[in-house]
């Protein structure tokens, strides 16, 4: 028997968009917003993607709804089918909220990182620090 959230992660997977890193790479270059979900302390440890836009999951719905007055200033108002591609550390976060964002807000076209930031530094692909060292 798979456990809850499992199943969650497999029916949400089964519905959005997932890019391999070079995809969403681009995608990005193309136009799409890449939305980074990783906490605060995760970016400065880590580092982030030139150009993706941090946005916390606890007020991500409010950042993405394209109705709204407190939505990212990049997302065009009332345009459900600018694409949008979600990034966390590892790719399973954001998959739940891809589709989650979906289906409560009509957005047509959001995606994920498969691997998340991980898969991306992984990669090679390009991140900056905001440590010295």
């Amino acid at each position: 028997m798979t456990d809850v959230v499992t199943g969650l992660l497999q029916r949400a997977r089964a519905r959005i968009t997932r890019y391999q890193p070079a995809e969403a790479a681009e995608v990005m270059r193309r136009g799409a917003i890449l939305v980074d979900l990783r906490p605060t302390e995760y970016r400065w440890r880590f580092g982030e993607v030139p150009g993706a836009i941090a946005v916390s999951r606890h007020v991500l719905e409010w950042r993405l709804d394209v109705t709204s007055e407190h939505r990212l200033k990049e997302l065009r108002r009332g345009d459900p089918d600018q694409e949008v591609v979600l990034m966390c550390n590892e790719g399973y976060t954001s998959s739940l909220a891809a589709h989650q964002v979906m289906t409560q807000l009509g957005l047509r076209r959001v995606a994920d990182v498969v691997g998340g930031f991980a898969a991306w530094h992984a990669a090679g692909l390009p991140t900056v620090s905001r440590l010295t060292r």
